[in-house]
């Protein structure tokens, strides 16, 4: 992908928990705003349930990890860690960040139940809150101009999360640079990684999804929707190197 092709509208990712954006999609962050992409970061918990690190400490690693992406971060409280309910209240609130940020594109975590539960009430919570941004009547809403994303695509945080009704898009993130700063905010997670290889998971799952594309590491999206394209020459390539 040519650098100089990539919109300069914001990206917007959610993550339910501190480290999800960094371990599921940070490649793709860090190659966004090293292109000149404004890059939002919202997390919708401080890691409260979990058995590593104190809110505190997960919510600093975060800022640290953002900052090494180049991207903003912000917390929203919703439910709480290990509490998330998919509910319109949540989706309303999440439609105002989105008009709020006006991005082109969403990433949000895969549907798929697997591990946390968090995961997917999230996915399904951004899917609406999508939809509902763009609606103009909504009265909690009315302080914001509506807003319609171009895509949303979902991000997993494990092989067994990535849907198996959805072919993958393959975002390369090859470069040097774009793997330094992906490994960099993976590490700056430390009371995560410190408990299990999250960083050699995520890399030797982007590994193998390069190699079957006959480049270095690919990081899996899946798209909400059908991809549009009006040239054969938009699509860049196929991962048909085997």
């Amino acid at each position: 992908m040519s650098d100089s092709l990539i919109d300069t509208a914001p990206l917007l990712v959610f993550g339910a928990h501190p480290d999800d954006i960094e371990f599921g999609c940070g490649g793709v962050v860090a190659r966004e705003s090293r292109a000149g992409r404004p890059v939002h970061l919202v997390v919708c918990s401080r890691g409260e349930a979990g058995t590593m690190g104190t809110p505190e400490i997960r919510e600093a690693e975060s800022r640290a990890a953002a900052a090494i992406l180049g991207a903003s971060l912000e917390f929203i409280a919703l439910d709480g860690d290990a509490r998330l309910r998919s509910c319109a209240e949540h989706a309303t609130s999440l439609a105002g960040v989105i008009r709020r940020v006006r991005p082109s594109v969403v990433l949000a975590p895969s549907l798929s139940e697997n591990q946390h539960p968090d995961h997917a009430q999230l996915g399904r919570l951004v899917r609406d809150a999508a939809r509902l941004a763009r609606y103009g009547g909504i009265a909690e809403l009315k302080a914001l101009q509506p807003h319609s994303i171009k895509s949303l695509f979902y991000y997993a945080l494990t092989l067994e999360a990535e849907p198996r009704d959805i072919s993958a898009v393959l975002y390369d993130v090859s470069d040097e640079d774009t793997l330094a700063s992906w490994v960099s905010a993976m590490e700056a997670h430390a009371s995560q990684v410190r408990a299990r290889p999250y960083v050699d998971m995520q890399l030797t799952r982007a590994r193998m999804r390069g190699l079957s594309a006959g480049i270095g590491h690919a990081i899996a999206l899946f798209p909400a929707d059908p991809i549009v394209v009006d040239r054969l020459e938009s699509v860049a390539a196929a991962a048909r190197w085997f």
